[in-house]
């Protein structure tokens, strides 16, 4: 769109079906790779990528030619088929339905990107629920939990 001019940074978190922690360091950098070249085909620009075998942040400056659940919705199919072609789990791989969306301004950007890269020091000390649901207060999302957590039965 020409003469459209925007500076717009999302926070997205998403995580495993039933929060299984299924990404591990076997192809855990790839996955963020492929994932990076989904969100750059879809001319956005990746800031930071980062997760648990649980789930996954990525935060990126979004272009405003595409609605955010379009985009989620390529990266999360797209990931998904790669990893379930590939064979990097046991069974078939899904992430959970849904997302968060969180806009940054771009003085907060280093801090979400530090926040981002350390993710494995963070969850020595809360677990993904109790990360999730801090960033929805902090950022006065109403919710229903039977909705954000989906549990295994």
């Amino acid at each position: 769109m020409p003469n459209t001019y925007t500076q717009i940074h999302i926070h997205f978190v998403f995580a495993v079906k039933f929060r299984n922690g299924l990404i591990n360091e076997n192809f855990k950098i790839s996955l963020y790779k492929y994932i990076t070249g989904i969100i750059k085909n879809n001319d956005h620009k990746l800031l930071a990528i980062g997760g648990m075998p649980d789930h996954i942040h990525i935060l990126i400056g979004f272009r405003a030619t595409q609605s955010m659940s379009d985009l989620m919705k390529d990266v999360k199919q797209s990931s998904s088929k790669w990893i379930n072609e590939n064979k990097f789990v046991n069974g078939h791989f899904q992430w959970q339905e849904g997302f968060g969306a969180f806009s940054y301004s771009k003085s907060q950007i280093s801090d979400v990107i530090k926040y981002i890269e350390n993710q494995e020091i963070h969850h020595q000390k809360k677990t993904f629920r109790e990360e999730y649901l801090e960033i929805l207060k902090k950022f006065d999302v109403e919710y229903d939990e039977k909705y954000i957590f989906n549990e295994l039965i």
